[in-house]
Parts: structure tokens; C-alpha cells; sequence
């Protein structure tokens, strides 16, 4: 294992205690947490679902993955096995060992966007191999063992098109690499439409080559449920399903109840896009109007901005605001001049950072002199 880079979150502690001293408390729009409720269809499922004393089945109940397979097929035309549905504890986690479960090690390289979730570095890490960031937009990689793409995007809110998709698919095979979308914000394009990598018009009606990484937490509010799962290449899901027994990664039998009910019920979601796109029209707006110009961000659950000053500048405007956000560069060197705006508060805590943004004057600097603490930050 390679060393693993310093977690990023923990260097926001200076900025938050300067939020913490606006009057009104801090508004955090720095994690992408949900606040909303678990839905009402998932809890029940749960509750039915508590004596469950046996061990359960790595690959999940039949239920669970033909209600997977059923959810992409309703929501965006994609074709899948069930036996090509893989459940995980949370796709973070898939995604952290998912190199190291195929076997990457070292000498292998593993690509990934060069503005990205820091995980894809990580998994390479955890791996031994090697991790190259690389432009996903434009150009065509260098040849990797695996590549990662995450469409709709974290920080940035970018959306790959069908033509790139295919062409980055098309590119993977002809080189022999593995291509995996983190599709886990593809319930949630807002200005152009979102394509699952696994759509026929993307990989040609097979998945040969070709993973596809869904989690619950965004679209159910369930990520303190750890609920995902991974499916596409049939054959690689047979590789990790094998990994996972041997390693004991098994979503226990009450969360599989609740996932399966969350993936077989889309009012829920529909509920849920509807909370999030009133509050992102809201802060866009609240945004712009204090002088901030918000870039792509055409998806996901995200705005990505930028006062063209260094992040840690605007991180520190924000925070004088009591407004907390995350600096660009968390996510990697091309962000270091934009923030990352959440869209996972509360409608309260929507509104309140809507008011303070109100007050603001574009041009306006720091309303609170910067301690040597956060300077050094």
C-alpha cells in the first residue's frame, strides 16, 4: 500500500470555528451529507426485517439485485442481469478497494479525473499501484490497468456526453482497461441529460470492459444505511463477489430490506430531486448575486464557484458569513481557485445562508480579520 494522502476534512477545523461565530450559527454547505428524511417506504421495509440471525449472502437476496436491475431499466433504459448485480457497504468503500479486488497492484496504473472525489486516488493507493489524474473532457488517457470516470461529477457538476462516454469505452477496450463510472449523482441532471455508462448508445449493447458504481445515499438519503451497488461486466462482478466472500463485505440483511424497497419505489426520488433543485435554484441565485460566478455544476449536488481569487480566500469570505463551504483543492490542483457549494441542507439553513448572502457587495472582502491559525490553514 502506498501512503495515503492526509484526510481532507480535518484541515477545515480553523474555518469552521470562524463560522461558528456568526450570530445566526453556521450554515455547512461543506459535506454533501443528506439532512432530509429516511423514506417512509424504506423504514418500513427495515423494521419488517430485524430478526435476521443467519449469516446473509454476499451477492444479496434475488429480490434486491432483480429490483436493482429493474430500477436502471425504469429510470434509464439500461439492460443488466440481476446476476450482475453486486450489493456493497457503501460505495465508498467499493470504490476505495475495487482496484485492489481485481487484482491491481504494483506497477499497475490507475487513472482517474484530474477534479475528482479523492477516493479514486486513494483506491489506487490501497491497490500499491500507481494513481495518474488525466483529463477526462478532452484527449484520451495514457494506457491504464483501470480508469475512472465519475458522471455526473464531484466537485464540478460536469456531465460526459453519450460521444465521449463511447469514446472513452471504446478507448478502454481497445487497450485493455477497465472503465467504471461512479454514477451515484445520475438521478440528478439538472441543465443537460446525464447517460448511465452502461446505455447501449454508450457501450454498444455490451458491458464488456465495463462497470457501473450506484449508490442510495444521495437519491434515498440512505447514506448512513452504507447502501450501494456495483454491476455491468458480469465477469468482473463474479471477481469481486468472489473477493467479498473471502473478506466477509456483506450488506447485512435489514439494509438489503430497505435498499430493495428504496430501488423499487421512485416517488421517493422524484420527492427528493424536487427538494434539491429548489434549494439549488435558491442558492445559485444568492450566489451570483453576492458575486460569485457558478461554473458547470449542470449536475450533481453541487454549485462550483469561483471568485477568481485562491479557494482558501473564498473558503475564509464564506465563513466570515458563517457559511461554510469546501476549497476547491481538496478535490484536486485544478480547483484551486473555486469552492464547492452543497445543496445537502436543510431548507432553514438554505434560506439563512441566502439572507447573509443578500448583505454581501460583490468585491466585498472578509468580514472578520483572519487569525494566524487560519492563515497557516
Amino acid at each position: 500500500m502506498r501512503e495515503l494522502p492526509e484526510f481532507p476534512w480535518s484541515v477545515l477545523a480553523p474555518v469552521r470555528e470562524r463560522a461558528l461565530r456568526h450570530p445566526g450559527g453556521v450554515v455547512n454547505l461543506a459535506l454533501g451529507t443528506p439532512v432530509d428524511p429516511v423514506p417512509d417506504v424504506v423504514q418500513r421495509a427495515v423494521r419488517a426485517c430485524t430478526d435476521t440471525p443467519g449469516h446473509p449472502a454476499t451477492e444479496g437476496t434475488p429480490r434486491l439485485r432483480a429490483a436493482a436491475a429493474g430500477y436502471l431499466r425504469r429510470r434509464f433504459g439500461v439492460t443488466v442481469e440481476p446476476s450482475a448485480v453486486l450489493p456493497v457497504v457503501g460505495t465508498k468503500e467499493a470504490i476505495a478497494w475495487l482496484p485492489a479486488a481485481l487484482g491491481l497492484g504494483a506497477g499497475d496504473r490507475v487513472a482517474y479525473p484530474a477534479l475528482s472525489f479523492p477516493t479514486y486516488d486513494v483506491s489506487a493507493r490501497l491497490a500499491g499501484a500507481e494513481s495518474v489524474p488525466v483529463d477526462v473532457h478532452h484527449g484520451l488517457p495514457a494506457p491504464a490497468r483501470l480508469l475512472w470516470l465519475n458522471s455526473p461529477g464531484n466537485p464540478d457538476g460536469r456531465v460526459l456526453g453519450v460521444a465521449r462516454l463511447r469514446e472513452l469505452v471504446a478507448w478502454g477496450r481497445a487497450n485493455d482497461v477497465i472503465v467504471v463510472n461512479d454514477e451515484c449523482y445520475l438521478e440528478h441532471a439538472w441543465d443537460v441529460p446525464a447517460t448511465s455508462i452502461l446505455h447501449p448508445d454508450v457501450c454498444g449493447g455490451s458491458h464488456t470492459g465495463v462497470l457501473a458504481v450506484h449508490s442510495l445515499s444521495k437519491r434515498s438519503n440512505l447514506a448512513g444505511y452504507r447502501a450501494g451497488f456495483v454491476t455491468g461486466d458480469e465477469t468482473l462482478v463474479r471477481r469481486l463477489l468472489e473477493v467479498r466472500r473471502h473478506a466477509g463485505l456483506i450488506m447485512p440483511e435489514p439494509i438489503a430490506a430497505g435498499t430493495t424497497a428504496a430501488l423499487e419505489d421512485d416517488t421517493h426520488v422524484d420527492e427528493q430531486r424536487g427538494r434539491y433543485l429548489r434549494r439549488r435554484d435558491k442558492l445559485r441565485a444568492a450566489l451570483e448575486g453576492a458575486g460569485l460566478r457558478v461554473e458547470h455544476s449542470e449536475a450533481s449536488l453541487f454549485l462550483w464557484c469561483t471568485r477568481d481569487e485562491p479557494c482558501w480566500d473564498t473558503v475564509m469570505f464564506l465563513a466570515g458569513l458563517g457559511i461554510l463551504v469546501a476549497p476547491g483543492v481538496f478535490y484536486g490542483d485544478p480547483g484551486h481557485a473555486h469552492v464547492r457549494v452543497a445543496l445537502t441542507a436543510t431548507d432553514e439553513r438554505v434560506d439563512a445562508a441566502v439572507e447573509r448572502l443578500s448583505t454581501v457587495r460583490p468585491g466585498t472582502r472578509p468580514a472578520v480579520p483572519l487569525s494566524a491559525e487560519e492563515v497557516t490553514a
